[in-house]
């Protein structure tokens, strides 16, 4: 079965399950070779490891029954996206309100800050700069949807 075929059909059995919960929701589906499938999805207030075994087992007896793939061999990661990996999703950008953010723009530049607002077009992130609280000054910086390469969450210990 052709990758991009096989990606559709496991992403619509995937929305199939998660429609039952509507605070969960689908990020992403990667293949890689000799079917190693893997199926990151969130929630609204994050997703725990428990909600992610429950969907994960939902998923395998859907693919069984569909046999998809068509070889029966596969391996199968579910999981939350992680911290390193990129938002993709609105709800996702949402969800992160407050933490600070790392965003590529298209021009290869890179803003760092606080994710402050998030609308239909744009984000807002509030960046700080000065190096001690006599000279430290605060910006909101907005930058629309189609600007953005990639957002990372920064870490903060």
């Amino acid at each position: 079965m052709e990758t991009v075929i096989l990606k559709e059909k496991i992403k619509s059995l995937v929305e199939g399950i998660l429609s039952e919960e509507p605070e969960y929701f689908l990020v992403d589906v990667k293949i890689k070779p000799v079917n190693n499938i893997k199926v990151f999805v969130d929630g609204d207030n994050g997703i725990s490891i428990d909600r992610c075994a429950k969907f994960s087992k939902k998923l395998v007896k859907s693919m069984e029954e569909a046999h998809i793939p068509e070889s029966g061999d596969y391996a199968l990661e579910f999981s939350s996206p992680g911290i390193s990996e990129p938002l993709q999703l609105h709800r996702q950008y949402t969800r992160n309100i407050g933490r600070n953010v790392s965003v590529t723009l298209a021009d290869g530049t890179t803003k760092t800050g606080t994710l402050k607002e998030v609308n239909i077009k744009n984000i807002i992130i509030t960046q700080v700069s000065g190096k001690s609280k006599k000279t430290m000054v605060e910006e909101d910086v907005e930058i629309s949807f189609d600007q953005i390469l990639k957002t990372i969450i920064q870490v903060q210990f």
